[in-house]
């Protein structure tokens, strides 16, 4: 076993023996470019959660130039608007061409743009017609959060679930199609984290169908917008983002009647073009926002984490970008959102995915900088091959002996 390892290792180094030293993660990057920012007002928020550690092959999911807390964009582009969003990112829906973002990968906290993950999940699975009763266990929601207002013991259509998750936001909505579509809420969120990985979304672990905080529940720009990808694919789900207002049904067992809710997501009013998304909030991940349109046969899907809705409400920093998308080229691009099931949350942690991650550059040194001393690079190389050698033909003799060995006894 021993003589098959030093051998491997003898062969790598004369593989490598011709190639530059790899360069350590971020040594070749370019120094971090400040994001545009607005001045946010200061607000009294919970601690922020620790994210976890940063695992460099799922912040270069979908290119190095990807890999960075700051800004990246294509060069020679206009500078993208100020925003107060802490993290961002903008996309094209159909060719998966990332236009550029602000710390796509950086760890932040959903709120209920996290609906779109269930929604991603849930939707194929729900026949929209069939018509289901809710139980006190669909109603645990954090008292004061959002919620459509359905009824313990009420009867109500899928499609009526999926709208008041999605125009109202409802909570209560989240766990009703969480337990529908695996069994039980709990279960929902496994399926929730099992299609995150399979999408990709390597940096995506949700805790709660509905995006209620939670201890470990974390998400990225970057991953936000392959859930949105998903979900903008699906005309049932494009139908339901641009509805503007339903009615929810009476209960007349219930001795209760209907009302209307209305789509909050202001860009489906306001931004022409607008093809829907979804807004979240709590005082731990401050304002988050998913936005898409289509402007000139382009479809573009932004994505915001960890706004502040003044100066510029969240909606609106997500129509300031998407303006700045739509005038980039066509061919403008800094990095691709990857296909459902090119890369898995597993192997991003354990090694860059080849067919994900964009071959980087060779580092180039600084014009006028010296060049590394190529002799003391390969005397080092030839060295260890030397000393390697002698090792693999020592192991070898002390094999044939213990074999002649082995012979004689028996």
């Amino acid at each position: 076993m021993r003589a098959r390892v030093v051998a491997a290792a003898v062969a790598a180094v004369l593989l490598t023996a011709g190639t530059p030293a790899p360069v350590p993660a971020g040594a070749a990057r370019a120094a971090v470019v400040p994001c545009p920012k607005l001045p946010a007002p200061k607000v009294t928020r919970p601690p922020r959660p620790v994210p976890p550690p940063a695992v460099p092959a799922q912040q270069a999911v979908g290119g190095e130039a990807l890999a960075t807390p700051g800004l990246t964009v294509p060069p020679g582009v206009p500078t993208p608007p100020p925003v107060t969003a802490a993290s961002w990112l903008v996309a094209d829906l159909d060719t998966g061409a990332v236009l550029g973002g602000c710390g796509p990968h950086e760890y932040g906290t959903p709120a209920s743009v996290q609906k779109l993950l269930l929604a991603a999940t849930m939707m194929p699975r729900l026949n929209p017609k069939q018509v289901v009763t809710v139980t006190r266990a669909d109603l645990d929601i954090e008292p004061g959060s959002s919620a459509v207002g359905l009824l313990v013991g009420g009867r109500y259509p899928v499609e009526t679930a999926w709208l008041g998750l999605l125009l109202q936001s409802g909570n209560d909505a989240a766990n009703l199609l969480a337990r529908l579509g695996a069994g039980s809420a709990s279960a929902g969120v496994r399926e929730m984290n099992a299609e995150a990985r399979r999408l990709g979304a390597g940096q995506t672990h949700a805790v709660t169908p509905s995006g209620l905080d939670g201890p470990g529940q974390f998400t990225s720009a970057y991953d936000l917008a392959l859930i949105a990808r998903v979900c903008f694919a699906d005309p049932t789900f494009r139908r339901y983002a641009l509805t503007e207002r339903t009615q929810i049904p009476a209960q007349p067992a219930l001795r209760k009647p209907g009302f209307q809710i209305q789509n909050e997501n202001q860009l489906i009013y306001r931004y022409p073009g607008a093809l829907g998304g979804k807004t979240g909030f709590t005082d731990l991940a401050r304002h988050t926002y998913v936005g898409a349109a289509e402007r000139g046969g382009r479809r573009l899907v932004v994505t915001l984490l960890g706004a502040e809705a003044r100066p510029v409400r969240g909606w609106e920093q997500g129509a300031r970008l998407l303006d700045w998308g739509f005038g980039l080229p066509r061919d403008a691009s800094v990095g691709r959102l990857v296909d459902p099931g090119e890369v898995t949350a597993a192997s991003a942690s354990a090694s860059p995915p080849a067919r994900v991650v964009a071959a980087p550059e060779p580092a180039r040194p600084p014009v006028g900088a010296p060049h590394p001393p190529g002799g003391v690079v390969v005397g080092g190389v030839a060295g260890l091959v030397g000393v390697l050698a002698v090792l693999l033909v020592i192991r070898r003799r002390r094999s044939r002996r213990r074999v002649r060995r082995r012979v004689a006894w028996d």
